[in-house]
């Protein structure tokens, strides 16, 4: 029973901090770091760097950084397209490492799928973004980073501390994504294509 509960904490934090990269990587990094500095969870050896304090700071500074950025409308859209090349990376590298020193394929199938994972919900996080800031005004711009910050801390927090529980909502989560997504997509297409028109006739005239 024992094996199989370290397996199913192995998970969590495999699919956790792949799950919260693809989000904030910068928050998902400093709740990792400060949970196992301050012994309130117990970090695989491949991930113990993160207790560094070096990368606890650097972490802290561009979660500072980034918690500025995220709530200007416009400016957020490119720091996620910028962020596309940073978070999915680091969710492989984190899936991977979250494993532990194990046989190199079981590393290689983590970070796969820790990779899908983070692509997954960066590019739900990017997506809706966008259209969110179609809005003139910032409030709902505010509210959806608020609510991800809080959901990024949260979830990851989850992940380590309430196994089972942080699984059975990210099997529910997924499941959102997969219906959410070409949803997302299709709505992001009919605005590019209205500004299309518009700018279009604006040439025409």
């Amino acid at each position: 029973m024992d094996d199989f509960d370290q397996i199913v904490k192995t998970i969590s934090l495999t699919m956790g901090a792949a799950w919260g990269s693809g989000i904030n990587l910068y928050a998902t990094i400093l709740v990792l770091g400060l949970l196992g500095v301050t012994n309130n969870i117990v970090l695989p050896q491949t991930l113990e760097v993160l207790m560094n304090p070096l990368v606890i700071g650097a972490a802290g500074l561009m979660y500072f950084v980034e918690f500025f950025v995220d709530k200007i409308p416009g400016v957020d859209t490119g720091w996620d397209g910028l962020h596309t090349f940073v978070r999915i990376p680091a969710g492989i590298l984190l899936a991977a490492g979250a494993v532990g020193d194990v046989n190199p394929a079981v590393a290689v199938a983590a970070g796969v799928l820790g990779g899908g994972l983070s692509a997954g919900t960066h590019a739900t996080k990017a997506g809706t973004r966008l259209l969110i800031n179609t809005s003139p005004e910032p409030v709902s711009n505010w509210t959806a980073s608020l609510l991800e910050d809080v959901a990024v801390i949260t979830g990851v927090w989850a992940a380590l501390i309430h196994p089972w529980i942080f699984l059975v909502i990210l099997v529910i989560f997924i499941l959102l994504m997969i219906w959410f997504l070409p949803k997302l997509w299709g709505a992001i297409k009919k605005f590019f294509s209205f500004l299309g028109r518009i700018f279009g006739q604006k040439k025409q005239t």
